[in-house]
């Protein structure tokens, strides 16, 4: 009986620490996120590639095309701005847990005294960002590439930033599951489509292969 209160107290406390730590986060990155329009012109972005993939009509798909590029300078131009201003916070309030919960709420507490096992199973999503904002850019100037190819890419990189900024709020396993609810799209699918450069820088700081 006491072994299974002290258990019960345990996991009570551990909830209560994760519930804690999530909002902290989520507010961190609304904070960073609020002066920008970053999640409005990735819906804009979105819905015109499948707008110009599915036109018939070979000048209007092109005048689509058009219309989309400003919109996706200025999604690299902001989120380029996000990575800088959020690579100004501490590296400790910058780290994700690679493990699932409760592991990762353990290592949490236990960081201020084993500071080694936060950095070993943890990344910083400051390096992961600045990654983002440059895989975003190089997507949008690949002008060499067919119209509808570069549009997979760019859209590919897109919800990989954006499983990175639900990983850092909640957990990968979180982030994955909201990918596959909002975008019908596996994880594994979304690092297959990437540039292999930001696959490969990618793995390279989280640890996902």
């Amino acid at each position: 009986m006491d072994l299974f209160f002290v258990a019960a107290v345990a996991l009570a406390l551990a909830l209560m620490f994760k519930t804690r730590a999530e909002r902290a986060r989520i507010a961190r990155l609304a904070t960073h996120l609020r002066q920008y329009d970053i999640e409005k012109l990735m819906e804009t972005l979105s819905e015109g590639y499948l707008r110009a993939i599915g036109e018939e009509d070979a000048q209007r798909r092109q005048a689509i095309w058009a219309l989309l590029e400003p919109s996706e300078r200025k999604i690299c131009e902001q989120f380029s701005q996000f990575a800088q201003r959020f690579s100004q916070d501490s590296e400790v309030d910058s780290r994700v847990m690679r493990p699932a919960w409760p592991v990762s709420a353990l290592l949490l507490w236990l960081a201020p005294v084993f500071p080694r096992l936060l950095e070993r199973h943890s990344f910083d999503m400051r390096r992961l960002l600045a990654l983002h904002a440059q895989a975003l850019s190089q997507a949008a100037q690949a002008t060499a590439l067919p119209a509808s190819e570069k549009a997979f890419t760019m859209l590919a990189e897109l919800m990989l930033m954006q499983h990175s900024c639900h990983w850092f709020c909640k957990s990968r396993q979180v982030a994955s599951a909201r990918l596959l609810v909002r975008h019908q799209t596996p994880h594994q699918k979304v690092l297959a489509s990437v540039a292999p450069d930001t696959l490969k820088a990618y793995q390279a700081i989280t640890g996902v292969q």
